[in-house]
């Protein structure tokens, strides 16, 4: 089934003009924002538009209502303590369903949620679960609810939960965490739970399509079958043109590469399905051109889908063996092909060299945060993260600078909390404690400076992250969340209170 159509696919050339002489500043404006009659005529007049910057942005304010460039959510400075505020902040960036879309990218959502802030102004996947975790904390419970019913809802319309809820992103995905959403809220209601089982299924299958054909040493969309026989999983998006949220961005990283367009856009796609857009991870020689995402197994990926298949297999349902013989198969590929003996602790994979990818990342705690180490595993890699990823504010995301934005100085709360709990779960509790400890007093002080809650910090100065393609983000959904959790569950007292 072809996906709903994407600005791209609607508005072509008006959109590669727009974009690529950066008419609005913010790429994401132009692609969220409502047409004000037909699309046909819009692009009717368009073709007669005379030539020239001014008259290109006098035909948009004409035709398109443009979603404001700057969201108010979180960005009045706060004298409240930093945990108040965050308590504070969830009414600020819920919002309330809206299942009768008409026009522009925005997908429907039936249920009350929350938006992650800034320019992300609709729910995204990986990002609802560390927001939830605050959620939670603050007995949020409609919302925490309305976020699963709405993942519930996008994987029966789409098979799976698309990055955000744009029709520009319903070719990626983000990691798959909805399964542990699922066990946060743990909802015993017989008919609820047998709903999120089969959406469970269900996404598990996406993941899965192709790969069930497949040789050694073929790849098809999210499967790759090694050398060996083993199977593991890859980021990828069926569309290779530029993201459309980033068009201007995307062509001009292309025309830095060697390659055919079409493989950059890809990779700059399954880069951003990640989640970790963009990393050193993902590149060949540490620039952006080089990028090279879906000839990589990464290791959190295939841990989440471990989680996966071990969440379907605890359940009642009559498949259960079969998810467990999965998880086992995989427990084995990961072993085999991701663990990195050398050096103590899992790594991703070049699927294209059939070689360990050898750099330690904040991604090597996630086999620990599902349970998919052994305990030898989990020790050996708790030295690695102490001796090499603790930063003076939290855990580092990886030890390589590159200007882009999943790459240190940065840190970010999903990796804290995937850290934390991984190190949890194998009785390195004192890590676990200071990691958070950390993390809360780079958040504190941050706002005990600035009175605001941002989506990335620098952990070396105890500041707002850079890098990227966008300035730092306020709100900040996953930050609130992770924040108020580890406050919370330590009862920790963050700098500047």
């Amino acid at each position: 089934m072809r996906p709903d159509p994407s600005p791209a696919d609607l508005f072509g050339p008006l959109l590669a003009k727009v974009q690529e002489r950066a008419i609005l500043p913010d790429g994401k404006t132009f692609v969220d924002a409502l047409p004000k009659r037909p699309v046909a005529e819009i692009m009717r007049d368009f073709a007669d538009l005379p030539a020239g910057d001014e008259a290109l942005r006098a035909f948009i304010a004409a035709n398109f209502d443009l979603p404001a460039t700057t969201e108010t959510a979180g960005r009045t400075a706060s004298a409240q303590p930093v945990r108040a505020r965050i308590g504070a902040m969830w009414k600020e960036l819920a919002r309330a369903p809206d299942d009768l879309v008409t026009g522009g990218s925005a997908l429907p959502v039936q249920h009350p949620h929350v938006v992650p802030g800034g320019r992300f102004r609709e729910i995204y996947y990986w990002d609802s679960f560390f927001t939830m975790l605050g959620l939670v904390r603050d007995g949020e419970f409609e919302l925490a609810n309305g976020i699963v019913d709405a993942m519930t809802d996008l994987i029966e319309a789409h098979g799976h939960v698309p990055n955000g809820t744009r029709t520009y992103y319903l070719g990626r995905s983000q990691p798959p965490l909805f399964h542990m959403m699922v066990e946060l809220l743990d909802d015993p209601r017989p008919d609820v739970a047998a709903r999120r089982l089969s959406a469970m299924k269900r996404e598990h299958g996406w993941w899965m399509a192709g790969t069930d054909e497949l040789a050694p040493g073929q790849s098809a969309a999210r499967g790759a079958r090694l050398a060996d026989g083993r199977m593991l999983n890859r980021y990828w998006d069926p569309r290779d043109t530029p993201r459309d949220e980033s068009w201007r961005e995307d062509v001009a990283t292309a025309a830095k590469s060697s390659r055919p367009a079409g493989e950059v856009y890809r990779d700059l796609r399954a880069g951003a399905e990640s989640g970790w857009d963009f990393s050193s991870r993902w590149l060949g020689d540490g620039t952006l051109a080089s990028i090279r995402t879906t000839a990589i197994a990464p290791v959190d990926l295939n841990a989440f889908l471990f989680g996966l298949e071990s969440a379907i297999a605890a359940s009642p349902d009559a498949e259960a063996g079969r998810y467990a013989r999965l998880a086992e198969q995989r427990r084995d590929a990961m072993n085999r092909h991701l663990w990195n003996a050398e050096g103590g602790y899992f790594a991703d994979h070049d699927i294209d060299r059939g070689a360990l990818r050898t750099p330690l990342t904040a991604a090597a705690l996630a086999p620990l945060a599902v349970g998919a180490a052994t305990q030898e595993q989990a020790d050996s890699t708790a030295r690695a993260v102490a001796s090499q990823l603790l930063a003076p504010g939290g855990l580092r995301t990886t030890l390589v600078e590159t200007g882009e934005q999943w790459d240190r100085p940065n840190g970010w709360a999903p990796l804290q909390w995937i850290g934390v709990a991984g190190l949890k779960r194998y009785g390195h509790d004192a890590l676990a404690r200071d990691i958070a400890s950390r993390w809360v007093d780079t958040v504190g002080a941050t706002f005990a400076r600035t009175g605001l809650l941002f989506e990335k910090y620098d952990i070396e100065a105890a500041t707002v992250g850079g890098g990227g393609e966008y300035e730092a983000q306020i709100g900040f959904g996953w930050t609130n969340g992770v924040t108020a959790d580890f406050i919370d569950g330590y009862a920790l007292l963050p700098s500047g209170k």
